[in-house]
């Protein structure tokens, strides 16, 4: 293991013992603010020191049994023993990794897939009714549950937007490096000639924050009206105002939702939404201050990031964040799209290790 993460794990296991002591002296203990503060730190740092103990006991093992290595008869038993606790040892260092690696808060939560045609036309809207279709696709792989917000259809086919919510646990930390420019490259039905166009489709990963966590607003700041709700829905939804859009005066937000019958809970499911797309620009805004940095390997995560292609004449699937290739588009489109995730996540955590190295 590097030295620099087993100097920072002694620091943290020095920090533990600390805690550990001040929150059963008698002046912690009567100063319930304090003791719940130091108790919370004290709760984060168990897993970790719990982990780097046993790797510490473990690592002492291999020691006592090498030791052993020149006992003759005891050779081949020593050496079995020796695989068994140098796999351990490679085990709890994985996980010691991982343990200190950042944690992002909302990875727990839910999250909003927001889905608008690009640049393309027709072939846009038709692309995003596909990316939509893969989604909804890996959701059900996952067994995770999907509700359609709003849905505005193309004049011809497919859709000019469409916003789900998939309210799983955890579905966030999977789907939020989906943000950004998707571009595909085909060559459309109606193209005589052969020629391969290329459109594109923005995609939005917002997390679904708790109501608990919504940010403060003013009712003067928002414009609420109600409208008659457009395509499938039935007689009912097509024929009275139960669609809600809500304005945002302050930042131009605007949220619209029809799904619902009821003007109440579509106005429910759009303020929702509007909290989300608040808290996400408000911690965006907090990002930037704290770095100009902040567009990394990853990107910033903004619409207008190109971040992956889609070609269908060559069957692959190019991500430009880590110039990873995969010849799995039939796959990926048929919601297989852990191939894409998987690398990209990985790489992500590679890229926190290093800055955990590095940083002093």
């Amino acid at each position: 293991m590097d030295p620099i993460i087993i100097t920072k794990l002694i620091i943290l296991k020095k920090r533990f013992d600390v805690l550990k002591k001040l929150i059963n002296t008698p002046k912690i203990l009567y100063n319930k603010k304090k003791f719940l503060l130091l108790h919370k730190e004290h709760t984060q740092l168990f897993e970790i020191v719990t982990c780097f103990q046993n790797w510490l006991n473990t690592k002492q093992e291999i020691n006592n049994i090498k030791n052993m290595l020149t006992e003759k008869d005891m050779y081949d038993l020593v050496q079995d023993e020796l695989k068994i606790f140098n796999a351990k040892k490679i085990n709890l260092e994985n996980q010691l990794t991982m343990l200190l690696l950042p944690e992002d808060k909302n990875d727990k939560l839910g999250c909003f897939i927001e889905l608008r045609a690009g640049t393309g036309g027709k072939e846009a809207a038709i692309f995003t009714a596909e990316l939509f279709r893969m989604y909804t696709r890996y959701a059900e792989l996952r067994h995770w549950n999907i509700e359609i917000i709003h849905i505005a259809d193309s004049e011809y086919e497919g859709y000019k937007e469409i916003i789900i919510k998939i309210p799983n646990k955890g579905a966030y930390s999977q789907l939020k490096f989906e943000s950004g420019g998707h571009r595909v490259q085909r060559i459309p039905h109606t193209e005589s000639q052969g020629r391969i166009h290329t459109s594109t489709c923005t995609i939005a990963v917002i997390p679904e924050i708790p109501y608990t966590d919504f940010p403060k607003i003013n009712s003067n700041d928002l414009r609420i009206d109600s409208f008659r709700a457009s395509g499938a829905g039935g007689q009912h939804v097509n024929t009275t105002d139960s669609a809600i859009r809500i304005i945002h005066i302050p930042s131009g937000l605007t949220v619209e939702c029809q799904d619902e019958r009821s003007q109440h809970k579509n106005k429910a499911k759009a303020l929702s939404i509007l909290n989300s797309r608040l808290h996400a620009l408000e911690t965006k805004r907090r990002q930037k201050e704290e770095s100009n940095t902040r567009r990394n390997l990853l990107g910033t995560g903004d619409r207008s990031d190109r971040i992956r292609t889609y070609n269908f004449q060559q069957g692959r699937v190019t991500d430009h964040r880590i110039s990873f290739t995969s010849h799995k588009l039939h796959n990926i489109m048929h919601g297989d799209l852990d191939i894409l995730i998987k690398p990209i996540i990985n790489k992500y955590k590679f890229d926190q290790l290093n800055k955990l190295l590095q940083s002093k």
